[in-house]
């Protein structure tokens, strides 16, 4: 799993501010495609060749909730999800009671903790961090999330504090999660995946307090269903609160191979169903959308086909999908998912031979010549595979800016139609060609 870092803090205090500085142009980039959004309070940042995953817990309006209750609610966030966390203080403002409840709140965990004192905003007002040492920390750093003062210093610190972070866990099960939006039946679908004619081997604790990813097998296959958001924590201060039951689920997809989105078939498709597959997508899983509920669909013999085309209209960013339909709740067409599963994760490590993918390229360059583009002709000359977990390809053109994406996207399709990439996202990669 990637390292996690929470920044906590009282409100207004530049929570908000700090996570944007510090993933800001570092983020991590993976897909483009329209039409998929999300909220920003979890991202990828980069720093010193270290790559780690930033959770900001600020943002939340206060109406008609205490002071002290909201803040638990951020700081037991942070409390589960991170290996890491940035207290954020205000040196404008001074020590307040609220920083001494988080304090004392941050006290209770084993996690590290930075100090940080924001407004520093010159050599001037250095002084005004001494008097955070009585928090109890290290020492404090000061930063200006205006200014981009001392944020080197404190990503330093992060870094310094990962150490040796990247962790090797040998796991031959095919690792998949089950997303979707509240009340799809995910829940349901979990428990019909591990009821019957399921071996459980082990189940094996999670990074989140009460997670559980449970091994099992079917079929002489090796699986391990990977516990997702609204199966655990019932009853906890912000169980109920979306924002961050999605930190959760990025959690559950990071550490999958194969992502189960489940679409509710009797109610239908809905914006927040692509919002939750934006999620899977910007993290380049292999993808297999579930139509559950089918049992209560009014169906006739032209049904499921309306409903296939209706999710590929929906999703044309996931054309690549595979669509299975179930009923979790009458235990219907369960199975169907487990070869959707294989495929999935046979494409998403599949290696292409180099001689393969140059024979398909000169095809595609014959049947299509690249077309003008920045007052420029782009020339192709090779083609290789760099990586899996996705399919990812190095092409290599005499000028990058010379190349559309409408023609990028034309020879993903070529790639498609040559090879089978069911179930997963393929990644094309321009490098411009030395010159000899």
């Amino acid at each position: 799993m990637p390292f996690v870092v929470a920044i906590v803090g009282r409100p207004n205090v530049g929570k908000s501010s700090l996570f944007n500085r510090i993933v800001g142009e570092r983020i991590s980039i993976t897909n483009d495609e329209e039409g998929v959004t999300r909220d920003r309070i979890y991202a990828k940042a980069e720093w010193l060749t270290k790559t780690f995953n930033v959770i900001d817990t600020g943002g939340i309006d206060i109406i008609d909730v205490p002071f002290l209750s909201q803040i638990k609610e951020q700081v037991n966030l942070a409390m589960d999800e991170a290996d890491l966390i940035i207290f954020l203080t205000d040196g404008k403002v001074g020590i307040t009671d609220g920083d001494n409840y988080i304090a004392n709140l941050l006290y209770q965990t084993k996690k590290p903790v930075i100090l940080a004192v924001n407004k520093i905003d010159d050599v001037n007002q250095m002084h005004n961090i001494y008097d955070f040492y009585q928090l109890g920390f290290d020492d404090p750093i000061a930063v200006s999330t205006n200014h981009g003062i001392g944020i080197g210093d404190l990503l330093d610190k992060i870094i310094y504090q990962m150490g040796d972070h990247d962790e090797v866990v040998v796991d031959d099960s095919i690792k998949f999660s089950i997303i979707g939006r509240p009340n799809v039946g995910k829940s349901s679908l979990t428990n019909s995946i591990l009821g019957e004619n399921r071996v459980i081997v082990s189940e094996i604790s999670g990074t989140t307090t009460d997670a559980i990813d449970s091994k099992f097998e079917f079929n002489n296959k090796k699986y391990t269903a990977i516990d997702t958001a609204g199966i655990k924590k019932r009853g906890r201060i912000y169980e109920s609160t979306d924002k961050y039951s999605v930190i959760r689920t990025i959690n559950a997809i990071e550490k999958s191979d194969v992502v189960l989105l489940v679409l509710d078939g009797a109610e239908g498709i809905v914006e927040q169903d692509k919002n939750v597959a934006g999620y899977a997508i910007d993290a380049n899983k292999a993808i297999i959308i579930v139509v559950n509920k089918w049992d209560i669909v009014e169906k006739d013999d032209k049904t499921m086909h309306k409903m296939v085309k209706h999710i590929k209209d929906e999703f044309p960013f996931l054309d690549y999908a595979e669509i299975v339909f179930t009923s979790a709740l009458k235990n219907q067409r369960i199975t169907t998912i487990f070869p959707a599963i294989d495929l999935a994760y046979e494409n998403y490590t599949k290696e292409v031979k180099t001689s393969i993918l140059n024979q398909i390229l000169q095809e595609a360059l014959a049947m299509n010549p690249t077309p003008t583009h920045n007052k420029g002709k782009a020339s192709f000359s090779y083609i290789t595979q760099v990586n899996n977990k996705p399919p990812t390809f190095l092409l290599f053109v005499n000028n990058p800016n010379y190349v559309h994406f409408s023609y990028l996207r034309y020879l993903n399709n070529q790639l498609r139609n040559s090879i089978d990439f069911t179930g997963t996202p393929i990644k094309l990669v321009l490098r411009k060609k030395e010159e000899e």
